[in-house]
């Protein structure tokens, strides 16, 4: 029988975030000990019996300074397997950022399918359930792992925020390709519900080959009204920049952008920071490091999404016990 608590963990790189959701739980981090090594290896062991425990490991897997991508996966996946090697009764992950999950088919010949290599890494150490926020594709994510996932969606915080704001304005959502079209609709509904007013919807298209994006015109009224393009996350900024001129040219008289995990890669903060866009608003799944003092960051807003990840815990433990 396990004891009635969930122990929460984190690498150092998630630290600050994981105690976020350690407060959201009224608990503590559990120690552990995370150990360099000259040649660029590490050791990160728990300090606490895990025995018969229900665990959960928290770490959002984006590159910042210090840490690549791959730094985090395999400090995680070797974590997960001390913790199952020293006898957990379940070790869960929890990872609000997942890399490489939008890599989940083969677009060109002999393609990797990177999303179904990184599940059958967590299975392959160990791990009994993973747990993330907003991944790029819902079905490729859950048909990936072979243990029982969660998908956890931004789209409630963020359609509270706007509803705040935004109150007594004429407003159109706006999914920026066909594949964002679920996403953008749950947005809208909720949206909808909050300020109990009807919302409008578009759509707009988008061709992306050899790393190349072309967006087609957007679909949808857009006249005189504020629009709202809803995504899953920001990369380097050109889709949302495109289909924002797009708004701007059918006659919208404000733009924002919400998504859940802004990365802002390359020049991003500066296709954004042009005054086309009022605000843009995202998560704290990843840490907004690459954004610098400026127009840009004035008009940014981050989340906090602690609270939606110390509620799935919950859920998670509730239903262990």
């Amino acid at each position: 029988m396990m004891n009635s608590a969930p122990m929460l963990f984190s690498p150092p790189g998630s630290h600050a975030y994981a105690q976020r959701v350690a407060s959201a739980l009224g608990v503590a981090l559990a120690d552990h000990e995370w150990r360099p090594f000259e040649d660029g290896e590490h050791k990160m062991r728990p300090l606490e019996s895990v025995r018969g425990r229900d665990v959960y490991v928290i770490h959002s897997l984006y590159a910042e300074p210090g840490h690549t991508v791959n730094d985090k996966l395999c400090e995680l996946l070797f974590f997960v397997g001390a913790l199952v090697d020293a006898s957990a009764a379940r070790v869960s992950v929890v990872a609000p950022y997942l890399c490489y999950a939008r890599k989940d088919r083969r677009s060109q010949t002999r393609d990797p399918v990177t999303t179904r290599y990184v599940a059958q890494l967590f299975e392959a150490v160990g791990a009994t359930r993973f747990a993330t926020l907003d991944v790029h594709n819902l079905a490729a994510y859950q048909n990936a792992f072979r243990i029982p996932t969660e998908h956890l969606e931004a789209n409630g915080l963020l359609a509270q925020w706007f509803a705040s704001r935004l109150r007594d304005t004429a407003l159109t959502v706006v999914s920026p390709d066909a594949g964002g079209v679920r996403r953008a609709e749950d947005f809208r509904v909720r949206l909808s519900k909050l300020l109990a007013r009807p919302v409008e919807a578009a759509f707009a298209g988008k061709l992306r080959a050899g790393g190349s994006i072309a967006a087609k015109p957007v679909v949808g009224d857009l006249e005189g009204r504020c629009a709202i393009i809803v995504d899953d996350l920001i990369g380097s900024g050109t889709t949302i920049s495109l289909v924002a001129g797009h708004c701007r040219a059918l006659g919208a008289t404000e733009i924002h952008a919400a998504a859940t995990h802004g990365l802002f890669l390359a020049n991003a903060c500066e296709k954004l920071g042009d005054g086309m866009l009022t605000s843009v608003v995202v998560t704290d799944s990843v840490a907004p490091w690459r954004v610098p003092d400026g127009s840009f960051l004035e008009r940014l807003t981050v989340l906090d999404s602690a609270p939606l990840i110390a509620e799935a815990i919950t859920r998670m433990h509730v239903d262990a016990a």
